[in-house]
């Protein structure tokens, strides 16, 4: 009987058995955490042991140093660059303002050249118009033109030879005309234009008087008399 309760024991029929550990659970917790660390640890060592044994540990420092050169010599090309910007900017300004500078001596350049071509003109004029010698008053140089209809156009230099010491002339000038009308001649009783004139060597006249628009203009005649009405200078000119 003994023998059988034995052997039923010991057979695959025999009643389940259950290992219960006598730990608590925080215990069996802080065992497992304590293994874990430990092996992070040992992997960690591992770890920077491997690297030191191949040399990486050495090429990360040098790749940060290589890598801290490289941001300071891009933030000097920063600053070059916003300095060559500055300079760039500064030149275009100076660039322009030379720009407008020669623009404005070409204008003047311009201008002064028109202001010596007609100092030339006139001095041209005044050179035709000098007499070799003599005294007395002298009408030169006298031109008309007919710009539109109803009007002609008049230049004369009118001088007084004998140099500085003439006195001051004080009289008038008249501007007589004759021509055609309507096929006939025409010839006005009196001056077209009649002015007072005060001078003591030289005085350049340019006018313009009114004409009936039907005239034709043929010769235009200039006379100067004093203030007694005595005629001193006189010129004729066909057109």
């Amino acid at each position: 009987m003994r023998w059988r309760l034995f052997r039923r024991r010991l057979s695959i029929s025999s009643p389940r058995m259950t290992v219960r550990s006598h730990l608590p659970w925080p215990l069996r917790w802080a065992a497992v955490a304590v293994a874990l660390g430990f092996s992070g640890a040992l992997a960690l060592w591992a770890f920077e042991f491997g690297k030191g044994i191949a040399g990486l540990d050495h090429e990360s420092r040098n790749a940060a140093q290589v890598l801290g050169q490289l941001r300071e010599q891009m933030d000097d090309l920063k600053r070059d660059r916003d300095q060559a910007q500055s300079i760039a900017n500064t030149a275009d300004s100076l660039l322009k303002a030379e720009r407008a500078t020669q623009q404005r001596l070409a204008e003047q350049v311009k201008a002064l050249e028109m202001e010596n071509q007609a100092l030339k003109d006139d001095l041209g004029f005044f050179e035709r118009l000098l007499p070799a010698s003599g005294e007395g008053m002298t009408v030169r140089g006298l031109q008309a033109s007919v710009p539109a209809a109803g009007q002609l156009r008049f230049q004369l230099l009118v001088m007084q030879q004998g140099g500085r010491t003439q006195p001051e002339f004080r009289g008038r000038y008249e501007v007589l005309l004759s021509g055609t009308q309507d096929g006939k001649a025409w010839a006005p009783p009196t001056p077209a234009l009649t002015k007072p004139l005060q001078m003591r060597q030289y005085q350049r006249i340019d006018g313009l008087t009114e004409i009936p628009v039907n005239v034709v203009v043929r010769q235009v005649q200039v006379r100067v008399l004093d203030e007694q009405g005595r005629l001193h200078a006189t010129q004729s000119l066909k057109l």
